[in-house]
This record gives structure tokens, C-alpha cells and sequence, in this order.
């Protein structure tokens, strides 16, 4: 389409193909004042912009012209008013191209004055080192010159560390050893016999976890850092924990269940508050342990019982002695005899 605008390409293709307004009217059934419109370049008087692209492309249909090249000419030469018109592309960013070395200069000499002023004004605040006022320094304050006090301190060699636990030794009245403790101090076996070890009692030194110590017989403490599990029969875990060096788990007992260590010579095992030695396995039943407990208890309490029944025994052959050596008493003198009614009295 060679015409200068897009109503007169319309009215010369019109003209070329001898058809008048009525009868393109009929074909493309758009009312001839609008076709009349397109060809005098009248847009005002057309509709709604949808039905006037419509308009243009069924009058260059019926014409033989480019539908699709009609109407972008129609969109050239006729600008939709309800679009707002839009700054150039690139405008914006050339006028930034323009001022971005004026920019970054300035700000170059805002960074450059921020940081000179907090150097200036801490070299402002420096100040040189100056003699002190005081005119004496204090006895108090020299090293090694303590009123009181050498002026050499010597240290002893270290001591070694105090043990986890003292028993002091029983305190016997002379003359009642062998009441007291049912030995006899002048016996060399009886003395031998009762020189017995004293086991190592358990020393709480960290967190203690599991059952009371009113109920529980049975404590298992780590030595070092170590991990212990324990399971019961049914597969549940009763207890699982890293223990550090000085912690514990006290058993409760009649629970079947399975002590689970890794590094089971880490563990060390009390039994009613005496040591009984180390985990000797990975995996230890704890019906095992609480019954060692039981059993040592009765042992105990049966030695606790003869020594009782010894000591009483002893004391009450020392007081039978102690009867024997006693003098008897003197014979009281004999009675007189009554006197008879026959016998005078003078």
C-alpha cells in the first residue's frame, strides 16, 4: 500500500475494483458512514477501538489487501487515547551515564572527609606519657615488699592429693577389746583374723542418675568418660547416657534388664556402697549384680550377727570368771536354842 495515509490506500483499492460503498458494506456488514470514515481519515466518528481494528481488517479483506499490514497502519495513524504515552527507552539511563562520574566523585570526597575527621580526631585525643603525681610510690605496692613478710617466699614440694575417702580407725576403751570387738588383744590370730581389708566405699563425684539410694544396691560409676546403655528385657531402654568421669547410675532393683558398655573397664561396680570391682563384660545382666548384692548383704549382717553373738559370749564368760575368783561369804554364827518350860531360870 504506496498511499500516504490509510484511507486513501482504501479509497484507491476501492476505486480499482469498481465496487461502490453499498455493496462493500453488505460483504464486510459494516455500516458505509464508517467505511466512508476510513476512507476520509475520520477516526473520531468510529467506535470503540476492539470494533475499529475489526473494521479495518474486514474492509482490507474485502479489498484484497494485507489485513494484518492495514492494521498496524490503523494503529500508527490513529494512537489509542487511553494508553498513556511512555518516556523514550534508554533516555534515563544515558542522563545516569552522563552524571555518574560527577557521582562517584562526590561520593569518594564524602567517604575520604568521614574517615580523615575520626582520624583527626583521634590523633586530637592522643595524649604524650607523663610523669605520675605521686610523689612516693606505698610500701604495699612494690613486689616482694609486703610489711610483714620475707621478701623471699620458698615453696615445699607439692603433697600428693588426699584420698577420695578416710575411714578413721574405731576407738576401743582399754580393758574392753575383747567386749568391744570379740578379740582377744593378747591372741596373735584372733588380731590377724580381725586385721580385714576395708573395701573402698563409693564417693560421689559427679551427677547420679537411676533410682534412689533408699531402694538401690547397686551403682555403677564411670571412671572415665564413657557411654552406658541399658535395656530391658522387652527391648526398651531404661537408661542411655554419656557419663562423664565421676558420674554414676544407681540400678533399681527387680528389674530384668542388660547393662550395655563398650568400654565396660571404664565402669566401676558398688555394691551396698562398697566396691566390687569392674564391669567384666560388655554386655551384664543386672539380676547378676543386685544378686551379688543380696548375697554380700546377708554375709554381712550374718558376720555383724556372730560378732555380736562372740562379743556377748566372751563378756558373759569374763563375768562368770569374775564370780568364780570372788571370796565366799563367812558362815553366820549357830542360833541358840530355845529354852524349855522345865529348865529353871535363876
Amino acid at each position: 500500500m504506496d498511499a500516504p495515509t490509510l484511507g486513501e490506500g482504501l479509497r484507491i483499492a476501492r476505486d480499482h475494483s469498481g465496487r461502490s460503498l453499498a455493496e462493500l458494506s453488505t460483504i464486510t456488514r459494516v455500516p458505509s458512514r464508517y467505511l466512508t470514515a476510513l476512507e476520509q481519515n475520520d477516526f473520531s466518528i468510529l467506535p470503540n477501538r476492539v470494533f475499529s481494528i475489526g473494521y479495518v481488517r474486514a474492509y482490507a479483506g474485502a479489498l484484497g489487501l494485507d489485513e494484518q499490514l492495514a492494521v498496524e497502519r490503523f494503529k500508527r495513524e490513529s494512537p489509542d487515547p487511553s494508553v498513556p504515552l511512555q518516556p523514550p527507552v534508554g533516555v534515563a539511563f544515558e542522563e545516569v551515564k552522563r552524571y555518574s562520574p560527577r557521582l562517584i566523585a562526590g561520593l569518594a570526597v564524602l567517604v575520604f572527609a568521614v574517615v580523615g575527621w575520626n582520624v583527626f580526631q583521634r590523633v586530637s585525643l592522643m595524649r604524650a606519657p607523663q610523669p605520675s603525681d605521686i610523689a612516693e610510690v606505698p610500701e604495699t605496692w612494690r613486689l616482694g615488699t609486703v610489711p610483714g613478710q620475707e621478701a623471699v617466699i620458698r615453696l615445699s614440694a607439692p603433697r600428693p592429693a588426699p584420698p577420695d575417702q578416710t575411714i578413721p580407725a574405731l576407738y576401743v576403751t582399754p580393758g574392753l577389746e575383747a567386749q568391744l570387738t570379740g578379740v582377744d588383744p593378747t591372741s596373735p590370730e584372733g588380731m590377724a583374723a580381725a586385721a580385714l581389708p576395708v573395701a573402698k566405699a563409693f564417693n560421689p563425684r559427679g551427677a547420679i542418675y537411676g533410682a534412689s539410694a533408699s531402694v538401690s544396691n547397686v551403682i555403677i560409676q564411670a571412671r572415665k568418660a564413657s557411654a552406658l546403655v541399658v535395656r530391658m528385657a522387652d527391648g526398651r531402654v531404661l537408661f542411655a547416657r554419656q557419663l562423664a568421669a565421676g558420674e554414676a547410675w544407681r540400678a533399681p532393683p527387680g528389674v530384668a534388664a542388660v547393662i550395655d558398655a563398650s568400654d565396660f573397664s571404664a565402669f566401676d561396680v558398688y555394691l551396698n556402697g562398697e566396691h566390687g570391682g569392674a564391669l567384666t563384660a560388655e554386655h551384664t545382666p543386672l539380676s547378676q549384680l543386685n544378686t551379688r548384692a543380696q548375697a554380700l548383704a546377708r554375709q554381712a549382717a550374718a558376720e555383724v550377727a556372730a560378732r555380736t553373738e562372740a562379743a556377748a559370749r566372751a563378756a558373759q564368760a569374763q563375768l562368770q570368771a569374775v564370780a568364780a575368783q570372788a571370796p565366799a561369804p563367812a558362815a553366820a554364827p549357830p542360833a541358840p536354842a530355845p529354852l524349855s518350860p522345865a529348865t529353871p531360870v535363876g
